[in-house]
């Protein structure tokens, strides 16, 4: 079985070989392929050498903004269009509904844990259902979807692609050079953003400050 693994923190690879290494002993056999950030898990995706069975994804990494990548939600949707047979398991900090939620949306992965659920026996428990083609949501997840607030809240990729870049010191009137949209087309999606996100200052940073409250970006 092809594993692919991409988290910038080393002791969390080595945490999921472990637990790999444990549940070799069921008599599966696995050949691990490891990352550190957004370039080389892309290459790693794209260069056709392996086609993977299951892939681990940190949702937060170094980006790879000339490929589009900015994170580990860029890389599974980029690997169910390459290995629609693989299965996807991402791992996050957040803890924001509104994050889970487009997660869960957007991606719909196989599994989606919170760091702060996971403890060695749980990625073994996590493992088993998800190649046993069940779905795994750790308890935070599931206690986060079971809330109504901002279930209705929604937003495209043209939408997260002005707040990352804003969020990078880009002005508006330059966002035309980074997103293929008219200057008015991205003054109108800033003010739907505003209203989405019920953001109450009127500055960009008060913008930026709200979708990472929320966690958008």
């Amino acid at each position: 079985m092809n594993i692919l693994i991409v988290d910038d923190h080393p002791f969390i690879i080595q945490a999921y070989k472990n637990a790999l290494e444990k549940y070799s002993q069921q008599g599966y056999e696995f050949d691990v392929t490891q990352a550190n950030n957004c370039k080389s898990g892309y290459e790693n995706i794209v260069d056709g050498k392996k086609k993977f069975d299951v892939a681990f994804f940190d949702i937060s990494m170094p980006e790879y903004a000339e490929k589009g990548i900015y994170s580990g939600e860029d890389l599974a949707t980029l690997i169910k269009k390459e290995m629609p047979g693989c299965k996807v398991i991402l791992l996050t900090m957040h803890t924001e509904l509104l994050k889970i939620n487009n997660i869960i949306k957007n991606i719909n992965p196989n599994g989606l844990i919170i760091k702060n659920d996971l403890t060695f026996d749980e990625l073994i428990f996590a493992f088993d259902k998800i190649i046993n083609n069940e779905s795994y949501y750790s308890q935070t997840v599931i206690k986060l979807v079971g809330q109504a607030q901002y279930n209705n809240i929604e937003l495209d990729a043209f939408d997260k692609q002005i707040l990352f870049h804003l969020s990078k010191g880009v002005k508006t009137k330059d966002l035309p050079q980074y997103i293929p949209l008219s200057l008015s087309a991205i003054e109108k999606r800033k003010l739907n953003i505003r209203e989405i996100l019920e953001v109450k200052g009127s500055t960009d940073v008060d913008l930026i400050n709200e979708a990472k409250t929320k966690g958008v970006i």
